[in-house]
């Protein structure tokens, strides 16, 4: 009988963990919910790794879709979209597409990031990050923050032609005033 007690008691504490863990992770979910929900807008340094080729830069992103990078190489690459477009310019090349055939169409939506991630649960990683995962319009996407902070620090892309791309976000600064064509897309040379 004692033995039998012993075993309904751990039976007891195991689920009474599983709820406290269930709560936790419920409680940092709704911290990074509220968080993405008080950004207008995001600026950040970035290091970008597409399938092992490295560049690094700035950021600046407005919701929704709206973003600005300047990459730190001498090709003086940029990378803008205006909620509709989106181009990519160097000094010897100038491509422009439709935002919503790029995986960033969906990473620069906000809205479609807060219902991604309610309805997902989180997966955390070293301690450190809280990982929302989702397949979207042939894109694989997996959304990073940090679990302290509640900051988005990163996401991985994977595309219909299974190019990998990974981006981290350092140096964040959240909500700061943006002139008015900040998001201007350049033009040819």
């Amino acid at each position: 009988m004692l033995v039998s007690a012993m075993y309904f008691n751990k039976k007891i504490l195991f689920i009474f963990l599983i709820f406290l863990i269930t709560d936790a992770s419920a409680a940092i979910k709704d911290e990074i919910i509220k968080n993405l929900q008080n950004i207008e807008n995001l600026s950040f340094d970035f290091e970008q790794n597409v399938n092992g080729k490295i560049e690094n830069g700035n950021c600046t992103i407005r919701y929704p879709k709206k973003i600005l990078c300047n990459y730190n190489l001498k090709n003086k690459k940029k990378l803008v979209s205006n909620g509709r477009s989106l181009v990519i310019k160097t000094l010897n090349s100038y491509y422009i597409y439709p935002l919503e055939k790029t995986p960033l169409n969906l990473i620069l939506d906000k809205d479609f990031l807060l219902k991604k991630i309610q309805n997902l649960n989180g997966r955390e990683i070293d301690k450190k990050f809280i990982n929302y995962r989702f397949l979207e319009s042939e894109n694989e996407i997996n959304l990073f923050f940090d679990k302290d902070t509640f900051n988005l620090i990163g996401w991985q892309t994977l595309d219909i032609y299974q190019n990998l791309s990974i981006t981290y976000l350092n140096s964040i600064i959240k909500n700061k005033k943006l002139e008015k064509n900040f998001f201007k897309l350049p033009t040819r040379n």
